[in-house]
């Protein structure tokens, strides 16, 4: 079993969780996590973006003219 600390709400402290026997077959790369002093499970999500995109670019002058500060 994985085992790694984090912060338990439960216990109000830092302590050892670990990954319980997975049904879904991720072994050690389960997302599930458990509290070995309470029990309490936590689900640690992990999120893919995208490259971010720069909004177009506009020019800072139009018609030749400067917009005020």
């Amino acid at each position: 079993m994985s085992e790694r600390e984090l912060y338990c709400d439960s216990c109000q402290g830092v302590q050892l969780f670990e990954v319980p026997p997975c049904e879904d077959g991720h072994e050690a790369d389960c997302p599930e996590l458990t509290c070995t002093g309470c029990g309490a499970a936590v689900l640690i999500a992990t999120f893919r973006f995208g490259a971010a995109r720069l909004a177009d670019r506009r020019p800072a002058s139009r018609n030749g003219y400067r917009r005020a500060a």
